[in-house]
C-alpha cells in the first residue's frame, strides 16, 4: 500500500501537475494540503476520473486538506482537530481506508514569531499531541501524514544557522514535534534514512531546487502496527522540477501487506 502526502499549494492552479503525478506515481492513498479552494471549488470530477475516491475539507483562499484513495472507499472519522470549537481553519481530516486509519494534516506556519500566529501554532500542536495519543494506542495501523511546518533537526534544513528565529525551526516547535515522537510514533523517512539530507520543500527563488537548498517539513508518522509493515519511504522529487508546480514534493511510504518478521535473536 503506497501512501503519500503532498502539499499542492493550490489544487486548481496546480491541477495538471497533480493529475500528471497521480498517473505517473500511482499512489494508493494521498493526503493533500493547502488546497486554497472552497468546498464547491474542489476538482472532484477530474480526480475521480483517475479512479480515486476523495474526501476533502476546503477553505476559500487558504488551507484545505483532502484524502484520495484508489484502494477502497474512504470512511470519514473526523473533520477538524478537537480541542477548540472556535477554530474554523481547514487543517485536519481523518478517515479509515482499506484497514488503515489515515490522518491528514496541515499544521500552521506560525510566522511571524513571536506573535498571535506563532501562539496559534503552539496551541494547535498541543491539541494534535492530545489527539494523537489516542490514535497511537489503536490496534489498527495508523498513518499521520502532512505538512507539519517543522524541521525537526539540523539535518532537515540546508542552512540551520539561517533559520534559528523562524517559526518552522524554533526550539518550542522542534520540542513539540519531539514530544509527538516520544509517544512512540515512527518518523518513517528518518527511520529508513537516519543520516541522509532529504528535503520535501524548496523555495521558488534563487534556484533553491537546483541547488538542493531545501527543508524537510512534510512528515509521515506511523504507530507500531503501521511501522511493522514499513517497507520503503522516499521523496518523489520529479514533480518539483515541472513547470507551474508546487514548492513541495510528495513524500511516499510503502506498507507491506503483512508485518515484517523479526530476525532471530
Amino acid at each position: 500500500m503506497k501512501i503519500a502526502t503532498y502539499n499542492v499549494n493550490g489544487i486548481n492552479s496546480r491541477l495538471a501537475v497533480l493529475l500528471r503525478w497521480l498517473e505517473l506515481a500511482e499512489p494508493d492513498v494521498v493526503c493533500l494540503q493547502e488546497l486554497k479552494a472552497p468546498d464547491a471549488g474542489f476538482p472532484e470530477a477530474a480526480i475521480r476520473d483517475l479512479g480515486y475516491d476523495v474526501l476533502w475539507q476546503g477553505q476559500p483562499r487558504w488551507n484545505g486538506v483532502a484524502i484520495l484513495s484508489r484502494v477502497g472507499d474512504i470512511h470519514e472519522t473526523r473533520r477538524g482537530l478537537p480541542g477548540d470549537a472556535d477554530d474554523t481553519q481547514s487543517r485536519y481530516i481523518e478517515a479509515a481506508v482499506n484497514g488503515v486509519l489515515i490522518a491528514g494534516l496541515y499544521l500552521p506556519n506560525g510566522n511571524p514569531r513571536p506573535g498571535p500566529k506563532f501562539d496559534y501554532k503552539l496551541r494547535w500542536f498541543e491539541r494534535l499531541h492530545d489527539h494523537l495519543a489516542g490514535l497511537y494506542a489503536l490496534d489498527a495501523p495508523v498513518v499521520v501524514a502532512g505538512d507539519f511546518n517543522v524541521m525537526p533537526t539540523d539535518l532537515d534544513v540546508y542552512a540551520p544557522e539561517r533559520w534559528r528565529e523562524d517559526a518552522l525551526f524554533a526550539p518550542e516547535v522542534r520540542q513539540a514535534y519531539a514530544s509527538l515522537i516520544a509517544q512512540g510514533w515512527t518518523d518513517a523517512l528518518r527511520h529508513l534514512h537516519p543520516g541522509e539530507r532529504i528535503y520535501t520543500f524548496w523555495k521558488y527563488w534563487r534556484q533553491s531546487f537546483e541547488r538542493d537548498a531545501g527543508l524537510r517539513i512534510d512528515h509521515i508518522l506511523l504507530n507500531p502496527p503501521a511501522a511493522a509493515r514499513l517497507a520503503a519511504a522516499d521523496v518523489d522529487r520529479r514533480p518539483r522540477g515541472w513547470e507551474k508546480t508546487s514548492d513541495h514534493a510528495p513524500l511516499c511510504v510503502e506498507l507491506a501487506a503483512k508485518a515484517k518478521r523479526r530476525g532471530k535473536s
